[in-house]
């Protein structure tokens, strides 16, 4: 670790969503915004990265599915949709990302000690990209996981389809893993705003999770930073 690294306020990790990433609509202006934030907070303290799949992963994932693919092969298929996306985030950064994306753990936190930020996707199957960027944060004992969804925080029922629906402005970590318990499954391809190898490695290690709308960079940017912001905090 550099002198610069060492003086540095403590590491941040985001998690950045495939359904935020590639939606089929304005993701060209918002993907060079996003990199040129990643950019700016990566001169400041170290950052870690994660990619997900989002759609275009779920349509290979589903293709493979009726071809009769095992669970761990669409996952791989998955993890390699997340990696194009690291790929893609990191060369908009520039020359700060490593040019070979990691795809393990251990090489993620290896090079976030060397350099900021660091982008990576999936890393192994049955393991999210969400559940990566929890067990990056444990080990680099992060000061917050911020996760950038396609929602502003994690409601009571489904903002889109009621109109009485209640976001959380915070939870426990208690409350926010049952909640996870009874809306996860482990089949490749699966939806929700966080998934529960991350809330148990966030939850063990004691770092707080923040959870907002990923196209929203102003609110986005002021999670990063531990300012307020409109969204959910797990802690």
């Amino acid at each position: 670790m550099s002198r610069a690294q060492a003086s540095a306020p403590p590491p941040i990790v985001l998690s950045v969503g495939g359904s935020v990433l590639v939606t089929g609509s304005g993701d060209e202006p918002y993907l060079r915004e996003l990199a040129d934030l990643v950019r700016r907070i990566s001169e400041e303290r170290p950052v870690v990265v994660t990619t997900g799949g989002g759609r275009v992963a779920r349509e290979y994932i589903a293709l493979g599915r009726s071809l009769g693919l095992t669970e761990v092969e669409l996952d791989e298929i998955g993890i390699d949709v997340t990696r194009l996306h690291a790929r893609l985030l990191a060369a908009l950064v520039g020359p700060r990302a490593p040019v070979h994306i990691p795809t393990t753990i251990s090489s993620a936190i290896h090079e976030a000690h060397r350099t900021s930020p660091v982008i990576l996707g999936g890393t192994e199957p049955g393991h999210t990209t969400d559940g990566v960027a929890g067990l990056v944060a444990a080990r680099l004992r992060a000061e917050r996981l911020v996760n950038a969804t396609s929602v502003d925080g994690l409601y009571d029922r489904d903002p889109r389809g009621s109109s009485t629906a209640h976001r959380h402005e915070r939870m426990s970590w208690s409350e926010f893993r049952s909640t996870v318990d009874a809306h996860t499954r482990g089949e490749a391809g699966h939806q929700f705003v966080f998934d529960r190898l991350g809330a148990e490695a966030l939850a063990k290690a004691g770092i707080p999770l923040y959870i907002v709308h990923g196209r929203d960079l102003p609110n986005l940017e002021a999670a990063l930073r531990g300012r307020p912001s409109v969204g959910t905090v797990v802690s």
